[in-house]
């Protein structure tokens, strides 16, 4: 949405709110005014889609005992921490990134993990490229979607593509989360020995095959 600069004239003691207002929710004068006056005529901002779309993933996550949510409202990101089923139990951290425009990504979801044990790195540098392989086999051709991917430095990334139809940011958040959980779970299983790749693939299908959203 694009933005122009516009000149108004604004009692002393409004400005003095909006600007404590805006400290506390941490955003800046500009942004806090703009989504002030959307919400009066009823506008739905990308900033604001963005905020509905992370608050309700933060809701359908908290539920949950293998994912925690952390999410700062008026913010463009949110993470989330689980724990592998290993020796020392290393963390792994979800992070979403959401952003203001973008016709064919609209976000980023991000894995990131810290171990010195060579064989997890190993393990889970092997489950990263078999997951890019079920999503070419399988995501590209059902869908038409093509994200990209990217390993490096103990972190994966994907990109978080365009839905495949149009959705509501509940609809959105729903896919999200569905799409994080079997990411986790599948990787857990995959690190333990429960699953083979076939197996990790077989589940994959099913999950994508009945989702009403792909993105």
């Amino acid at each position: 949405m694009k933005k122009t600069l516009y000149s108004l004239m604004l009692s002393e003691e409004v400005v003095r709110e909006v600007d404590a207002l805006a400290h506390r929710l941490g955003t800046n004068r500009s942004n806090l005014i703009n989504q002030i006056l959307a919400e009066y005529v009823d506008l739905v901002t990308p900033e604001r889609r963005i905020n509905d779309v992370l608050s309700a993933i933060e809701q359908l996550m908290r539920p949950s005992g293998d994912l925690v949510p952390f999410f700062a409202p008026n913010s463009f990101s949110m993470s989330l921490k689980s724990s592998l089923e290993y020796k020392y139990r290393p963390t792994v951290k979800y992070e979403v990134e959401l952003y203001r425009g973008g016709e064919e990504a609209i976000g980023e979801l991000s894995v990131m993990f810290r171990t010195q044990s060579a064989a997890l790195i190993q393990a889970m540098t092997s489950f990263f490229s078999l997951w890019k392989r079920i999503e070419d086999a399988h995501l590209r051709p059902a869908t038409g979607l093509r994200p990209d991917y990217a390993l490096y430095d103990g972190r994966f990334s994907r990109s978080i593509c365009a839905p495949d139809r149009n959705c509501s940011p509940e609809e959105l958040a729903q896919a999200l989360s569905e799409y994080i959980k079997l990411f986790d779970r599948l990787m857990k299983n995959s690190l333990s020995g429960r699953l083979d790749a076939h197996e990790v693939e077989a589940a994959y299908y099913s999950h994508m095959i009945n989702s009403p959203v792909h993105i």
